[in-house]
């Protein structure tokens, strides 16, 4: 994937942990409008490529990126907070987007949890600058460790409709979830970004009243896979090219190691750079970035993490 070369224009601090970045095009021209919920790929100094959404309004003409110090990070959020100051230079990707806004819904409703707001803002100012029913509620543990609250509470002009959620116990959330979904009705989609667990209760509260189509979720994070009944399988490309699929190899390594050219960026089934059209086959999907009536579909597949539930596909290369 095409990468753009961006200099650091500021930095600040919103919460002890999380800091955001932004970012102009170095050759001094405007980025053009991104989808609303859109993420890119920033190449950080340690040239280990991470996933960040972008928490700005779609047609600023910069790229603002908010990143979380992770207490476990080797390289990626780690560097960017350490290494990274004004007039840095860093490579980014074109943005994509797994939290395509529903054009037909009759109300939006955001839920988001710690850094996972970041998608959401993006999403709110596309939403609130063309007139639609929305309500964003946003989950932390404390105002002091939520970002953007000023952003929030005084300067987004959608501030009437934001709900603060702080201090709520995890134990404590689920009913909270469950009593915004009762009011929720058919033509409601809802969105969700946020640790794990929280999407869980997110999903299991709404997805019941809405249905699956209408509920949206952005994964930022790996889930485990369980690979040890793995077998071997036929991929034959568009073009005519036929490769065998070892039990402990994925379908992009394979492809890459005989001169295939995929895009690839995380490798772990959450960017959707890999994905490949399915033209024969039904695809285990095992990936968190294809939504629930993409995979539903079948005609398309992560295959970087993704493999096949008979013994051959026919892929096509996007």
């Amino acid at each position: 994937m095409k990468k753009v070369r961006v200099k650091v224009a500021a930095v600040s601090d919103e919460t002890s942990s999380i800091k955001t970045f932004r970012l102009e095009r170095a050759d001094g021209s405007v980025f053009a409008p991104a989808p609303a919920g859109a993420h890119i790929d920033i190449v950080g100094p340690t040239e280990v490529t991470r996933q960040y959404s972008l928490c700005n309004a779609p047609d600023e003409g910069s790229y603002l990126v908010a990143v979380k110090l992770e207490p476990e990070s080797r390289g990626g959020s780690a560097a960017l907070h350490g290494e990274v100051a004004v007039g840095t230079e860093l490579e980014v990707s074109e943005p994509r987007n797994l939290l395509n806004v529903a054009t037909d819904a009759d109300r939006h409703v955001l839920v988001a949890a710690g850094i996972g707001i970041t998608p959401m803002i993006s999403i709110a100012y596309d939403l609130h600058r063309s007139n639609t029913d929305f309500e964003l509620h946003y989950f932390a543990r404390s105002h002091a460790e939520a970002a953007f609250t000023e952003l929030l509470e005084q300067r987004c002009g959608f501030t009437e409709s934001v709900r603060f959620h702080f201090g709520i116990p995890r134990g404590e959330q689920g009913a909270i979830m469950t009593a915004l979904a009762q009011d929720a009705g058919a033509g409601v989609h809802v969105y969700t970004c946020g640790p794990v667990g929280f999407m869980e209760k997110v999903h299991d509260a709404f997805a019941p009243v809405i249905g699956e189509a209408q509920f949206h979720i952005e994964h930022f994070e790996a889930e485990a896979i369980d690979a040890s009944h793995d077998t071997a399988f036929e991929v034959e490309l568009d073009t005519g090219e036929v490769f065998e699929i070892p039990a402990d190899r994925s379908i992009v390594d394979v492809l890459q190691e005989n001169g295939i050219e995929v895009d690839t960026s995380c490798k772990e089934g959450i960017c959707g750079t890999c994905v490949m059209g399915v033209l024969e086959g039904v695809p285990e999907h095992r990936d968190n970035c294809l939504s629930t009536s993409e995979k539903a579909a079948n005609d398309q597949m992560a295959t970087c993490v993704s493999r096949t539930c008979g013994k051959r596909l026919l892929l096509e290369l996007f």
